[in-house]
């Protein structure tokens, strides 16, 4: 009865503390990434085209071309490097470019992401870096 009474706790530690999404052979072991969701994509059948879409119609909607002193609105590009927390927000970390008046206006419309499903490393929630090159 005892052994009996071991035998199932270590089933049971065994199974409890398996992690999703880790595969081992021999001496590999594999951890599958899982790219952040844009809300309303999580039943879409190909997530990536489903966030890449939706990020362009929230770049098309919320940009706000900024103007220069004569009221002529200005035009350039900027890189934005931002991090989709474990908790889903967008934070930018960096944002480089000629016109400091395009880099504020794309910050902003960065930071205007809605909330998503974050990203997951072996079935536990991670931070994903992007760096997103934008022409505007």
């Amino acid at each position: 009865m005892k052994k009996l009474l071991i035998i199932a706790l270590m089933l049971t530690g065994f199974c409890g503390f398996a992690q999703d999404d880790v595969e081992v052979k021999g001496n590999t072991v594999t951890m599958r990434e899982t790219a952040p969701i844009w809300p309303g994509c999580e039943s879409a059948d190909d997530k990536k085209e489903c966030w890449n879409k939706n990020f362009m119609d929230h770049v098309k909607q919320n940009y706000k071309y900024p103007k220069n002193e004569k009221g002529e609105y200005i035009r350039g590009k900027a890189t934005v490097s931002m991090e989709i927390t474990e908790k889903g927000n967008v934070v930018v970390t960096k944002v480089e470019g000629d016109n400091p008046k395009v880099n504020a206006a794309a910050k902003k419309m960065i930071m205007s992401i809605p909330k998503m499903t974050p990203g997951k490393l072996a079935g536990k929630p991670r931070a994903i870096k992007y760096t997103i090159p934008l022409t505007f």
